[in-house]
């Protein structure tokens, strides 16, 4: 054997094995850690209860705060409205994260009101998820960056950080010097410009005045403190709090970390707790089967059920057909599905009981779980619960609801779609 081709065997046996271990390495960053819960939250104190309190402060950490008052903003005329008035009113610091960041309307009227803060002085602190912001010009970015903002794009690729890249920031957070705060289900993009009327998607986004900002604040400032070493804690960031209403608020952050999917938990929770209704609206439903086993348990126990979704065309196709596979055992157990048809449905909303009410970035799907940083608020008030079931309802009137007999005579080319999509479950 020639001494070339003994070093192209060489070379090749080299490269096979760099492949090989890559393919592991890929794999083993992928699959996400095992979960704490693993047993059925059998049926709970009601949700009402002060009993439901105490388990859900004890299980989740921390009590709910008092002395808030809420917004609701209903689309993107509203909600980004109402977000840049606060930037450009805003006198010492803002602090944003947010997972989708694009385009020439939305994405640079943020960037030129973020840029005009820093240039009057304020200290701007911005995290950009970097997958949910790869369609953003570049030339934002450094609009940002030269004017004064410090800009991190959250998990970008490197060869070192390849077992984090999984894990995004799904949060959509705004806090203006540490008095106003925003969380919800918009992300900075123009897909959420104007309302479903005019073509964007239909979405619910909140601003919060009182002491259930320094939990918004405490939320970023963990991500900032992964992504930089440094540590926030300036009066600037985290004033004394006044109270400005009259809401108990409650801030559950999750994260990919083992031990920490308490959104998840608090899911469980909620279902386990409920006696009359549950309402859940969301624009990507693929849960794990303890979700999916609540929910059947809920209808066992007599509890109406109403799922709140988008439509065929308006989220993956491959992503509908996967959550669609499950949905035999649901209907034929009785829970609702609804189907929204003017837009793209992106609303994140779930409603116990006509009392408990949680808002925030997750979706009811595996990757908002385990494998995203999210933050979700709780708030257990009839008042506040009736008006947003009041939005649900209105969303409904809207919706097709998916009945049975359809979902049986859907075609095998969808059901097998559906079946290979599953097989990445954990990951939609």
């Amino acid at each position: 054997m020639s001494r070339a081709i003994r070093w192209k065997l060489v070379l090749a046996g080299m490269a096979a094995a760099i492949a090989t271990a890559a393919s592991i390495l890929f794999f083993a960053n992928a699959v996400p850690q095992p979960m704490r819960v693993v047993e059925p939250i059998t049926t709970l104190a009601p949700i009402d209860s002060e009993g439901f309190r105490h388990l859900q402060r004890t299980l989740l950490g921390g009590r709910a705060l008092a002395g808030n008052r809420i917004e609701i903003l209903k689309n993107g005329e509203e909600i980004f409205a109402s977000k840049l008035d606060a930037i450009d009113n805003a006198s010492s610091t803002i602090t944003l994260e947010t997972y989708e960041y694009w385009g020439e309307e939305i994405g640079a009227a943020f960037a030129e009101a973020l840029a005009g803060a820093a240039r009057r002085g304020v200290a701007v602190r911005a995290i950009f998820d970097y997958l949910g912001s790869v369609k953003a010009d570049p030339d934002k970015f450094d609009q940002m960056t030269e004017a004064g903002v410090e800009v991190i794009r959250w998990r970008q690729p490197s060869w070192y950080q390849l077992a984090r890249f999984n894990y995004r920031t799904h949060r959509k957070l705004l806090i203006v010097d540490g008095r106003i705060g925003f969380t919800g289900g918009a992300n900075t993009a123009d897909a959420w410009k104007g309302s479903p009327e005019t073509g964007g998607y239909r979405d619910n986004h909140y601003r919060f005045e009182g002491p259930v900002v320094a939990g918004l604040q405490n939320a970023f400032a963990l991500n900032w403190l992964n992504a930089t070493g440094q540590l926030l804690y300036g009066l600037e960031y985290f004033p004394v709090p006044e109270p400005r209403g009259d809401l108990d608020v409650k801030v559950v952050n999750s994260s990919p970390g083992e031990g920490t999917h308490r959104i998840r938990l608090m899911m469980l929770l909620a279902i386990a707790g409920a006696r009359e209704h549950v309402r859940m609206a969301t624009p990507y439903f693929y849960p794990d089967n303890m979700i999916m086993d609540a929910l059947l348990d809920a209808r066992r126990r007599g509890i109406s059920v109403d799922l709140l979704l988008p439509t065929e065309g308006e989220y993956s196709r491959a992503v509908r057909q996967a959550s669609m596979n499950r949905w035999g055992d649901l209907l034929e157990a009785g829970v609702r599905i609804h189907e929204y048809l003017p837009s793209k449905f992106h609303a994140k909303l779930y409603i116990i009981d006509d009392y408990w009410v949680s808002i925030g970035s997750s979706n009811l799907d595996n990757r908002s779980f385990r494998l995203n940083d999210e933050t979700n608020v709780i708030i257990m008030d009839r008042e506040l619960a009736g008006m947003l079931t009041e939005l649900f309802d209105q969303d409904l009137e809207q919706s097709r609801t998916y009945d049975l007999e359809t979902w049986k005579d859907r075609p095998r080319m969808q059901r097998l779609l559906g079946w290979v999509a599953m097989t990445i479950g954990w990951h939609l």
